[in-house]
């Protein structure tokens, strides 16, 4: 096993979930642990930070704090588990704890019973990339590499053929009104958090406090919850960019498409003036729009990174959540893409130049054989970043195109 990465959840069972077999529950209570001498030092390493690197913007993020997972076996029924669950590596215990039962795979308007406390999701209203193809402007850097989020993108006249949904469809998309069968919950988080926490040189320190005094080696972390995604072509090739040299983690690697949810996004969608304070009790209103910002945001990403337009992208299908333990174990949740454009007509879009072609210098395809098969004992596999290790073993666990 990779030390570098581990899988959190899958959704093998269902060969993956649509958006509207996911839901969140926001509070926070599931914010990291505050602690008075934590928080000078996450002040001293921002200040440092941004003394070298004057560009840095420190915007807020999704934390993940644990989820709940239905049970294909016990479809009436869940298992709670309230102490953290280790991970696969035993050097990290993550406090994403609750792993309760799965859900039956058979289609159901109803919402499982048993499955969690909070409310079943509102029917999502809007067309959430739209949404946030329209959103402001703003800029941010991200482990060092900076994301740009433009309110439109050129998609250079083409006219693209809507992705299909994969051939796993029958099993969880013949009824699209499906309860939710995953819940994420989150908090709230920052970048500068994260730089100070889960990058920092005293990681194992924190980790070590967190567990004696909370019960929870995460619990001081700010573990910001990203996404990523495995972009398959029409003519099933998948998706890899070389990272720039430039950028400050992981440079010259192969990585898929990534980046974060923003909560400016959504509460900017839900009425917020562009600028104010992320509002907790803002999102706390309308959940759905948070999971929308979550399935809309991998689009985003692929259209910015690989200048692919959101039109060509099917429906993203969520594999799971992957842990990078190079950062401390902090999670990404890692989607399935179909586009409807072929390997020559994707090259050509990305030597074009997306809003964020500084990121990368190369585009790479491999076949889906090829990437069923890739393991630590392909040469490939190490010029892998972590985000694209976690995000490939989560194809090969749940197979979200297989026919």
């Amino acid at each position: 096993m990779d030390p570098d990465v581990s899988v959190l959840l899958h959704c093998a069972d269902w060969s993956g979930l649509l958006e509207s077999q996911v839901r969140v529950e926001l509070s926070e209570r599931f914010n990291r642990r505050i602690d008075a001498a934590l928080e000078h030092h996450i002040e001293e390493v921002w200040t440092e930070r941004v003394s070298k690197e004057p560009w840095l913007f420190n915007g807020a993020k999704f934390r993940l704090h644990s989820f709940c997972l239905a049970s294909p076996q016990c479809p009436s029924s869940s298992c709670d588990s309230s102490k953290p669950l280790p991970c696969p590596h035993s050097s990290f215990v993550t406090s994403l704890d609750f792993v309760e039962g799965q859900e039956d795979k058979s289609q159901s308007r109803q919402r499982p019973q048993g499955l969690c406390d909070s409310d079943p999701l509102r029917d999502v209203t809007q067309n959430s990339l739209d949404q946030r193809s329209r959103s402001v402007n703003h800029t941010e850097n991200v482990q060092g590499v900076i994301q740009q989020t433009t309110n439109s993108l050129d998609q250079d006249g083409s006219t693209c053929r809507k992705a299909e949904l994969p051939p796993h469809a029958g099993k969880n998309t013949d009824d699209r009104d499906t309860g939710p069968l995953l819940t994420l919950r989150l908090g709230l988080t920052c970048y500068k958090d994260y730089l100070g926490t889960n990058w920092s040189c005293r990681v194992a320190e924190l980790r070590q406090r967190g567990g004696a005094q909370f019960s929870d080696p995460l619990a001081l972390l700010a573990q910001p919850l990203g996404v990523g995604a495995v972009l398959c072509t029409g003519d099933r090739q998948v998706v890899l960019i070389r990272r720039s040299q430039r950028v400050a983690e992981a440079g010259g690697l192969l990585d898929i498409p990534g980046g974060h949810p923003e909560p400016q996004v959504v509460c900017e969608r839900l009425g917020q003036t562009a600028g104010d304070v992320v509002s907790m009790a803002t999102m706390q209103q309308r959940p759905e729009a948070v999971v929308s910002e979550l399935f809309a945001s991998v689009c985003a990403e692929i259209r910015d990174e690989v200048n692919v337009p959101l039109s060509c992208l099917g429906e993203p299908v969520l594999m799971g959540v992957a842990l990078n333990h190079t950062s401390a174990g902090r999670p990404s949740a890692e989607f399935y893409v179909r586009c409807s454009l072929t390997t020559d007509e994707v090259r050509k879009l990305y030597w074009k130049g997306g809003a964020e072609a500084h990121e990368s210098t190369d585009i790479v395809f491999l076949s889906r054989e090829e990437v069923l098969q890739l393991d630590m004992s392909s040469p490939l596999w190490s010029e892998l970043c972590p985000s694209a290790k976690g995000a490939i073993l989560l194809y090969q666990t749940v197979e979200p195109d297989r026919e």
